[in-house]
């Protein structure tokens, strides 16, 4: 294979050989790639699978409610408490002859974080009948905050 290093007259080739700086690029990118973090902080919640047959309803009356405010208050059935109350008082409505049902309901400004150790808290505890709740606010996702849809351009 013939290779020009420049003119016969001794002038320098003005010419960039840049097949190394993109073999280097191209390690680089493979290396950053292989060195992203998996994310390994997803809590699995263990949801029912959807039916078609109609099963007999029976009408749980007592029902906890677990609601996280945007200041990541916890309050259980409207009373604040902390994650190891939390852990102690859904520990005692397990113990009740009826499970009652734990419906979970975070405002929609609560940092990550705190819904994340409350629903692992859940999870832990070992409660069958938990639900979302709330959730139907959310149901026009275009919609911003007070039905503001951001698409719209104001004149």
């Amino acid at each position: 294979m013939a290779m020009s290093g420049g003119s016969d007259d001794g002038s320098p080739m003005m010419e960039m050989n840049t097949t190394p700086l993109i073999d280097v690029m191209l390690c680089m990118l493979i290396i950053f790639i292989l060195s992203i973090p998996v994310a390994t902080h997803a809590v699995n919640i263990d949801l029912p699978t959807p039916s078609n047959v109609p099963s007999e309803v029976n009408i749980d009356p007592i029902k906890n409610k677990v609601i996280i405010t945007r200041e990541g208050e916890i309050l259980w059935n409207g009373e604040t408490v902390t994650q190891g109350e939390l852990v102690s008082t859904i520990q005692e409505s397990l113990l009740l002859p009826v499970e009652p049902e734990l419906q979970f309901e975070p405002d929609e400004f609560t940092a990550y974080e705190v819904t994340a150790e409350v629903l692992k808290i859940i999870k832990n505890s070992g409660a069958t009948k938990f639900g979302f709740v709330g959730n139907e606010r959310y149901r026009m996702f275009e919609s911003g905050p007070q039905g503001v849809n951001p698409t719209q351009t104001t004149a």
